[in-house]
């Protein structure tokens, strides 16, 4: 789409230098590299004043489950605080259009990760929502347009079971599943970035596009097909272990692409979640006493359970921290 010029931002050097050598294969020359990262407010804000973007696309997030449910400060420092600090600017600089790349695990979530994606979610449609108040009030103001975009996984992309099974036949086996019952949705990096830009270009400000990912996979039998195709038979040539639910993993995720929740748009593979949107001074002053603590890395108990206050629908599973969600015992016994 022939941008003027595009800003790399990561902070894991070796994936930005890798694109860099990418692109510059390609002959692409219209392009900065920004190594830093994305929770720190002088780096990032350098970015916006020098560079002046029109679109910010906003990928950078912690999302392995099992990593998070043991760092769930460090979730919502990048996830939350991460997706705040960028949104923020995204205003402060007049920036047109605002991309939140989301997550099906945001939908009842049930680990740290997921739930640090709706809080983000949250934020990005409530300060969208207060920017119009804002702006019926004073006509002259700018306006950025949030849109989130939430999918499952991407084939080939970092963390996707493909590259694993791929080791682990090479290496003679066992491939390693974690239920023989688990299912998940995929798409290719092609299909959901063209999604991606599609769904962002087509947002009004304040949506959540949930894209049609067909039907779920089983990864057992995923994990039978990629052994086929390496010339092998499964469980004679290479062995399927099965290795029990990771800590707030699901057997099934959820995306809301059903009638009740979603609303069609004119792309047939796109849909609008239907959410609720919370007031953005309350929703904001939460926030930023979830940030703080986990800045300040006090105590991970409260602050999980201050995320499942924002959150109510995130009930842990297979995880420490289902003590949290333990009905409450109330004495009914009269004084006296």
């Amino acid at each position: 789409y022939k941008p003027k010029l595009l800003v790399l931002n990561d902070s894991a050097e070796t994936p930005l230098h890798d694109l860099k050598l990418e692109l510059e294969e390609l002959r692409c020359s219209n392009f900065k590299l920004a190594l830093g990262d994305v929770r720190n407010e002088l780096f990032v804000e350098k970015i916006f004043q020098d560079c002046q973007p029109n679109f910010v696309y906003h990928a950078a997030a912690y999302k392995h489950v099992p990593m998070m449910e043991d760092s769930p400060l460090e979730a919502i420092c990048t996830n939350v605080g991460g997706t705040k600090l960028l949104a923020d600017l995204s205003i402060k600089y007049g920036v047109e259009r605002f991309v939140m790349i989301s997550t099906d695990k945001a939908v009842n979530p049930t680990n740290v990760m997921g739930a640090s994606k709706r809080i983000a979610e949250m934020y990005v449609q409530s300060l969208y929502q207060n920017q119009e108040i804002q702006f019926q009030k004073d006509l002259n103001t700018s306006r950025t347009k949030f849109i989130t975009t939430r999918f499952g996984n991407v084939l080939g992309s970092n963390g996707s079971v493909i590259p694993r099974f791929k080791k682990q036949i090479e290496a003679g086996g066992p491939v390693t599943v974690t239920h023989p019952d688990i299912t998940r949705y995929f798409m290719t990096i092609p299909e959901a970035c063209q999604l991606v830009l599609e769904a962002g270009s087509m947002g009004n400000g304040g949506e959540i596009f949930v894209f049609d990912m067909g039907q779920p996979v089983k990864i057992a039998d995923l994990a039978r097909k990629m052994i086929k195709l390496s010339g092998l038979e499964p469980e004679d040539d290479i062995k399927i272990e099965y290795s029990g639910l990771r800590p707030g993993e699901k057997l099934y995720e959820e995306l809301l692409n059903n009638a009740e929740n979603t609303m069609a748009t004119y792309h047939e593979k796109i849909l609008i979640a239907k959410t609720r949107t919370l007031e953005y001074d309350s929703l904001s002053l939460q926030i930023e006493a979830l940030i703080a603590p986990a800045k300040n890395q006090e105590s991970v108990i409260e602050v999980v359970a201050a995320m499942k206050i924002l959150v109510p629908e995130f009930i842990s599973n297979n995880s420490e921290f289902e003590k949290l969600d333990a009905p409450r015992v109330v004495n009914m016994n009269k004084a006296g």
